[in-house]
């Protein structure tokens, strides 16, 4: 069984492996008291006034305690991050990783620029871990790469709500200028910067189509076939 997990784990592509223990690290070391939930969470005034950078990114990582909604986002986490990297960012990990950025980004600008309208503030003030929704923001993306995949959580699993729709806005941000605009226009704004593709050392990947594989919609006669 251990043996197992060290293969699934080791089998990880390198960002999910690389997120996915961060995660569970940092998350497991504040339940055992190691690490105060008070040092990672997003403060603007701490980022800003006492140049405490580091919470731009450990807001991400935390998933608060260790319960079935933890397990959940875990889930979520280790199977959708990895089909992304996987699949659609195959040989692309520089771009992959600043889908996360793009992502990560926009969640912040969301909070930042809500804690600044009247009325809303305080709202915006109460979201101070964004983990949620960039996990949300990754099964976004995955949902509108792969349309016709039927997803099932077998009705156990319960979430925080609340963090859905920013996950949905930043995923859909992303898949409307990669994908939709680029398509509209013939301009990629999302092109990845030479310094991330820098990062990540790339190899060219060779995919071998199978024979008699569908991958577009059936035809409407399909559909509609008694």
């Amino acid at each position: 069984m251990a043996q197992a997990i060290e293969e699934w784990y080791k089998q990880m592509p390198v960002i999910t492996r690389s997120y996915l223990t961060a995660a569970v690290a940092i998350t497991i070391g504040c339940s055992l008291e190691i690490i105060s939930p008070y040092h990672l969470y997003l403060n603007p005034k701490l980022v800003v006034k006492h140049y405490q950078f580091w919470r731009l990114i450990t807001n991400f990582l935390y998933f608060r305690k260790m319960d079935l909604d933890f397990m959940f986002h875990m889930f979520f986490l280790a199977r959708y991050c990895k089909l992304l990297e996987e699949n659609t960012f195959r040989g692309r990990t520089a771009d992959f990783f600043y889908m996360l950025l793009f992502g990560a980004s926009v969640l912040t600008g969301i909070v930042l620029i809500g804690g600044m309208i009247p009325y809303l503030s305080a709202s915006f003030a109460r979201i101070i871990f964004l983990s949620n929704s960039l996990t949300f923001m990754m099964v976004y993306v995955w949902s509108k790469q792969n349309p016709f995949i039927h997803m099932s959580f077998l009705g156990l699993f319960t979430f925080t709500a609340a963090y859905l729709p920013w996950g949905m806005i930043a995923g859909h941000a992303y898949y409307f200028l990669e994908d939709v605009y680029p398509r509209m226009t013939g301009r990629r704004p999302l092109k990845t910067p030479s310094l991330i593709k820098a990062l990540f050392a790339d190899e060219d990947v060779v995919v071998a189509q199978p024979e008699n594989v569908r991958f577009a919609p059936p035809p409407a006669e399909e559909l509609h076939r008694d």
